[in-house]
């Protein structure tokens, strides 16, 4: 059976569009039983070193984690990168690359918010990044809460900064193929994130999965923050068809905008291959029990 073994590979630090620092991010797992986390920032791994020293120093195990933005269909899709080597020149040289128009992109998003008579945006989004070369909405959404337009970033969503909405820019991202390439070629596993949060048809969902699956991808996100209990055996069944391994993350943000806490979801459902055990071999296992014996524990 599926272990229920307490991963989270999903989660965002204040290096991307978070509010906690890696340290307080991997503070706050470890205190909801997380054994095994991965910070994922957006197309961004700055973060890693002091993630993986604040699990270390916590005792908790620990894979280096990434997520990266791609057009597919003219749809932003998420590309989760897991276990591979943070020094990797390809990867670090692609990510670069991919973040370097959202300058230009929230410059064009705060011009569509003035058209509307919200005034300096820019700026004011700019005051909750982090890292500046990672500008997104969620800055801005933070932004319009700040300064009263909206109640809460899901209002935001509802009534900015999305397709036909002001504020939306689009944006093209990495491709695909150069995505999972830049992953594997540093030695990890790409994974598909919350697939159930794309608006793809059936058709086009299909071919995500075969193009993702033929460009060397290896894994999806069955048990995430956004999908609902249905979706868990929807994308399972997914998972089973595709013959890919199945990933679990909160895609934690914030203590104040996430659904999903860290390091709650529920287990994998049944007879799915957890990613974790694809990647054994890049796992940082700190001194306490290792993985291998705590999953033998729950059988």
């Amino acid at each position: 059976m599926t272990s229920p073994f307490n991963a989270d590979l999903h989660s965002h630090s204040t290096v991307s569009d978070g509010t906690l620092t890696p340290e307080e991010l991997a503070a706050r797992a470890k205190t909801n039983g997380v054994a095994l986390w991965a910070l994922t920032d957006h197309d961004e791994i700055g973060g890693q070193a002091r993630a993986a020293a604040a699990a270390r120093a916590l005792g908790m195990d620990y894979l280096t984690g990434v997520e990266i933005s791609v057009s597919f269909l003219h749809q932003t899709v998420h590309i989760v990168g897991l276990g591979f080597d943070a020094d990797n020149a390809a990867l670090v040289s692609g990510l670069r690359q991919t973040r370097g128009g959202r300058e230009q992109r929230a410059r064009e998003m705060a011009d569509s918010l003035a058209k509307v008579g919200i005034q300096g945006a820019f700026e004011g989004a700019l005051k909750y990044a982090g890292n500046h070369d990672l500008i997104s909405r969620t800055h801005f959404a933070r932004f319009l809460v700040e300064t009263g337009v909206c109640r809460d970033t899901h209002e935001v969503f509802r009534k900015y900064l999305t397709e036909g909405k002001p504020g939306f820019v689009e944006h093209r991202w990495a491709k695909l193929k150069d995505a999972v390439a830049w992953i594997t070629q540093a030695g990890g596993l790409a994974v598909i994130a919350h697939p159930a949060r794309y608006k793809f048809s059936a058709n086009e969902e299909f071919a995500l999965f075969t193009e993702f699956k033929g460009h060397g991808g290896r894994a999806v996100e069955v048990v995430t923050g956004s999908h609902t209990p249905a979706e868990y055996i929807s994308y399972a069944d997914t998972a089973r068809e595709f013959g890919l391994a199945a990933s679990r993350g909160s895609d934690f943000h914030s203590p104040d905008e996430s659904h999903t806490e860290i390091g709650t979801l529920p287990p994998l459902p049944a007879g799915l291959t957890p990613v974790w055990e694809l990647l054994a071999d890049r796992i940082q296992v700190t001194a306490r029990l290792s993985l291998g014996a705590a999953a033998l524990a729950t059988h």
